[in-house]
């Protein structure tokens, strides 16, 4: 997904709980659902800006005299500051039902453990 479209917003929206447990039925679950996602989108968006910045790196020995302000670099890690967290990624996502999860129901045979 392209973070960088996202309409979630950038400050923090007082919700009612009623409504995100109503997917799942258990609000503690839909917090493990949302917080799970948070880390995943967490984790895409660390990778991207990460590969963005290995650009550049400077090989070989540098000392901190011959450190210099890069524009582009600066205004790539500006952009990503400005980003929405990840937590309301991720609870956007989850309202509008782009989040794709399941449960996992183990069954329990009374008669076999007799």
């Amino acid at each position: 997904m392209d973070y960088k479209k996202t309409k979630a917003p950038t400050n923090t929206v007082t919700r009612d709980i009623m409504n995100l447990s109503e997917e799942t039925g258990n609000i503690y679950e839909s917090v493990a659902i949302i917080g799970k996602r948070a880390n995943q989108i967490s984790a895409d968006i660390k990778q991207e800006l990460n590969q963005k910045l290995q650009e550049f790196a400077t090989s070989g020995d540098s000392s901190l005299d011959e450190v210099f302000e890069n524009r582009e670099q600066i205004e790539i890690s500006r952009f990503y500051e400005r980003l929405p967290k990840a937590t309301l990624i991720a609870i956007d996502e989850f309202e509008a039902g782009r989040v794709h999860h399941r449960k996992l129901v183990h069954d329990v045979n009374v008669d076999d453990e007799a």
